[in-house]
């Protein structure tokens, strides 16, 4: 059977944005970004995005377009005889399964928020009477079963239509109402009275807020800015490779993951220029926490001239940004079945189809019925299985492609850079092996093991 091709390259690029263009963007981006004092964290990010993520981004196509494969079997294709690389790809698919498994909840809180805002729920609630809406979402577990089987109903849809005919054309769609929805809540953010200081305080770099608790502050800002540029490209679970493993050698890779990573970058950037100037405006606390955007930011548009309709548009972008994730992963996950068994598309929607929804379901429970499964220093079955994927398998996975790529004893550094410099645009800096080789893989260990400091505190607390 012959591969299935992206039909444009505009294509690829805006499929790419949208997996990594999702909810660590605009609702974790926006309010750690308050809790370590604005631009000066902002540039920290930046900077990491620069050093961190990129790279291994490049690598992931890198793999992918080599192989012509998805991780199911692309390390198969490329590594050398005899070596075990490829047994990386039931960690991969466990950690897209586990990714899935609460990302459709959470996407499904995004789409009955949007339905509540286009009703009105929310007009004349403040934030404590909106976060008692978020609450009964939660304590309603056939609510919140309904909203996840409608995103994970639209995952399998969409890829059980194909590559080009569902895929590509409903998230080129996705993408480009999702930013002409942000621009105009851009616009009106910055134009509300009071938006000045909101502004300032997300453009204007005071380095001194990284410490205003001491060093421990400023360590635990790197480390946020460090964790959330690595995470915010989906690198790790074979999610780039396998759209990779779709495009034509037209064009060098490093150019491509620039462009994806700036498109990724600027959602962040502009949802902040939404949040930060609203807050202000309004005389609301910037760094609220996970709660800025369910709890904080609908009383803030409720405050508003139009209010219901800011409201709407805002968690309208909201749930295309979460679904594109969804509908990038689910076709990860479609393809591994397709190239690992063979099976056909139809076969895969179906199977995995159910298989999600199913895997889904404790999620959900484990707000209502299940809510008293937890793990101390983690937290509810939500936290868990958040914390296996972004503390465990995507810096694993993101280890594993940066060493098959610089390793003698994988695929190699000149088979990777001649891959990605195949086609027009950019080179990949060779000048970078000595940092990629020695350095990154260290940053990478600092990640993991700073994941695990809470919990480990927590359990020395307890005893």
């Amino acid at each position: 059977m012959a591969r299935e091709k992206f039909g444009s390259r505009l294509g690829f690029i805006l499929i790419s944005a949208g997996c990594a263009i999702g909810l660590g963007n605009v609702w974790r981006f926006p309010y750690i970004t308050g809790m370590y004092g604005g631009a000066a964290f902002v540039i920290m990010y930046l900077a990491f995005l620069a050093i961190f993520a990129l790279p291994i981004l490049v690598m992931e196509f890198a793999v992918g377009r080599a192989s012509q494969k998805g991780v199911a079997r692309s390390f198969d294709e490329l590594e050398p005889a005899g070596s075990k690389w490829h047994r990386f790809k039931w960690m991969a698919l466990a950690g897209n399964y586990l990714l899935m498994m609460f990302y459709t909840t959470v996407a499904g809180w995004m789409l009955a928020f949007m339905v509540y805002s286009i009703m009105g729920k929310f007009e004349g609630l403040n934030a404590a009477e909106v976060g008692g809406v978020f609450d009964g979402l939660l304590a309603d577990p056939l609510q919140m079963t309904l909203f996840m089987l409608i995103v994970v109903a639209i995952g399998v849809v969409v890829t059980r239509a194909g590559l080009k005919n569902g895929v590509e054309r409903v998230t080129k769609v996705m993408m480009v109402a999702l930013f002409a929805v942000l621009a105009v809540l851009c616009v009106r953010a910055v134009t509300l009275p009071g938006a000045a200081e909101g502004l300032s305080f997300y453009l204007m770099p005071d380095f001194g807020k990284l410490f205003a608790g001491g060093w421990s502050t400023f360590f635990d800002a790197v480390l946020a800015a460090m964790g959330q540029a690595f995470f915010t490209v989906s690198v790790g679970i074979g999610s780039m490779s396998i759209f990779g493993s779709y495009i034509n050698k037209d064009f060098g890779l490093t150019g491509e993951g620039l462009r994806i990573a700036g498109l990724d970058t600027l959602v962040a950037l502009m949802a902040g220029l939404i949040i930060f100037p609203a807050c202000f405006a309004f005389s609301v606390e910037p760094g609220s926490g996970p709660g800025l955007v369910f709890i904080t930011l609908p009383s803030v548009f409720n405050q508003m001239p139009l209010g219901q309709l800011w409201g709407a548009l805002f968690f309208v972008f909201m749930s295309f940004a979460a679904l594109s994730t969804v509908i990038a992963v689910f076709e990860n996950i479609m393809s591994f079945s397709m190239d690992q068994w063979g099976w056909s598309r139809k076969k895969s929607c179906a199977v995995n189809g159910v298989a999600l929804a199913l895997l889904s379901l404790p999620c959900v429970l484990g707000f209502n019925l299940w809510a008293g499964a937890e793990v101390p220093g983690i937290g509810n079955i939500q936290a868990i299985e958040d914390f296996l994927v972004s503390n465990n398998v995507l810096p694993l996975g993101a280890l594993v492609f940066l060493l098959f790529c610089t390793s003698k004893r994988g695929w190699g550094w000149k088979s990777f850079l001649a891959e990605a410099d195949t086609g027009k645009g950019v080179k990949y800096p060779r000048w970078a092996y000595g940092y990629l080789k020695y350095v990154l893989p260290a940053l990478i260990v600092i990640v993991l093991i700073s994941g695990y400091l809470p919990i480990v505190q927590t359990w020395i607390g307890l005893s």
